[in-house]
């Protein structure tokens, strides 16, 4: 017999949903880097490395936590895995790639962090509904935003980068720049859902999530934010069409979108060194340049997962030392997926996205009362991103472990409504 509640020896009861929301919503927090890595680290907010050591310890409750909730409901799980094989396919690329990782102990061990990630994006995807997760997403991004604009009042000192840019409770300005940006698409989804009864909530939330995107000033997290608000619009009037009408506008927006990434392509920095602005994109077109030239010697199988960014590969070091700094990453997620596994990471990842994102719109426009729309704008939103920053495969990231979720989340429910658009795998779910 299946026990619902857990009960101390005084008497309370605590229901095992209340368990997961409160996990799940405490999970997302931690791993969206907030408030702890801004208090161990230096004032350019670098982390030493006892600092990450002592982040590493928040994992590991949320680990467990990942555990339990995937063993109470394990047939569930093993669906979600059925449903789309090509996400566990994925995901043990990491491990079999260090069998050729040029630092296979660390390809390794950051391999399980991202396992346990995307064992969070199960417990996610299959214990909550799409509008269940955008109030989880709601309550959890709307404590960092609130936080951010708290901190930068009462220590400025604190929330401003160097530069004199905000970073609130994260350590970087892009950082606070995506969650941000985020938090804008979520408040505008619960404005535009209308059944939570939060929309004063909502628009405080928004305007906390617009102060901090501009006050961060990631042009990253201001374009994706641009483009978040032109899905919406591009999947309402979807959701509202024919299916010729839907034939007609596809079509027309993968030709738009084709033509402004060539322009971008061919146009942006001419335009850019005409007005005066950073026409190496703060320094990620010379980086790109060394990055493309380290791709084509290793272009199959790559250098191993995250093996390539460490002190101990001195390709990686010589290239720190020509563009003169010490980047992380590729500042392009395409690119490090390249890095990692070569043209065989890259392959079942590309055939993943357009089918991903092909059943995410149609269950918008035959499931809407699930409230996909924010899932589909979040998925593509987080491909923008990731044109100038790398978050794909990023092991403890919040962003990184919601893509998962909408993708997971898209092939759980597809088969299910192309059938009846009421899952009845889904009926012993608790409303939150």
């Amino acid at each position: 017999m299946r026990v619902d509640s857990l009960s101390t020896a005084s008497g309370p009861t605590i229901s095992w949903r209340v368990l997961e929301c409160w996990g799940a919503g405490i999970s997302l927090f931690f791993q969206a880097g907030a408030l702890l890595p801004l208090i161990l680290a230096d004032a350019d907010g670098a982390l030493s490395d006892s600092a990450r050591s002592i982040l590493r310890l928040p994992c590991i409750p949320i680990y467990v936590f990942t555990a339990v909730i995937l063993i109470r409901n394990f047939p569930q799980f093993l669906t979600a895995l059925r449903r789309n094989l090509l996400v566990p396919l994925i995901l043990a690329l990491p491990f079999l790639s260090t069998l050729w990782s040029i630092a296979p102990p660390t390809t390794l061990r950051r391999a399980i962090g991202l396992l346990f990630c995307v064992l969070l994006s199960y417990v996610l995807a299959i214990r909550f509904t799409p509008r269940q997760l955008l109030f989880l997403l709601f309550v959890t991004l709307g404590a960092c935003i609130v936080l951010s604009v708290l901190i930068s009042v009462v220590s400025p000192a604190l929330a401003t980068m160097p530069d004199g840019a905000m970073r609130g409770v994260f350590i970087h300005k892009n950082v606070l720049g995506w969650y941000a940006a985020l938090m804008i698409l979520v408040a505008t989804a619960v404005l535009i859902d209308g059944t939570f009864g939060l929309r004063r909530t909502a628009f405080i939330l928004l305007a906390g999530g617009i102060i901090c995107l501009a006050s961060s000033g990631s042009m990253t997290a201001i374009i994706a934010t641009s483009v978040a608000f032109c899905l919406i619009g591009f999947y309402s009037l979807l959701q509202r069409s024919s299916s010729i009408g839907r034939v007609v506008i596809v079509l027309f927006f993968i030709q738009l979108s084709v033509g402004i990434l060539i322009s971008l392509h061919e146009f942006l920095v001419p335009a850019l060194e005409a007005l005066g602005k950073d026409a190496t994109l703060t320094g990620r077109v010379p980086l790109w340049e060394l990055v493309d030239r380290e791709i084509s010697d290793r272009w199959m199988l790559g250098y191993g997962y995250q093996a390539f960014w460490t002190t101990e590969n001195p390709v990686a070091t010589h290239m720190w030392f020509k563009i003169g700094w010490a980047a992380p990453h590729a500042h392009n997620g395409y690119r490090d997926i390249l890095l990692s596994f070569g043209i065989v990471g890259m392959i079942p990842f590309a055939v993943m996205l357009p089918h991903a994102i092909r059943q995410g719109a149609m269950l918008h426009c035959h499931d809407a009362q699930y409230g996909w729309l924010w899932l589909n704008v979040l998925t593509i939103m987080i491909l923008v991103m990731n044109l100038t920053e790398s978050i794909f495969f990023v092991q403890n990231d919040a962003i990184f472990i919601l893509f998962t979720t909408a993708i997971i989340m898209f092939s759980l429910y597809a088969p299910v409504v192309s059938v009846s658009h009421s899952p009845s795998w889904q009926g012993s779910r608790v409303a939150l």
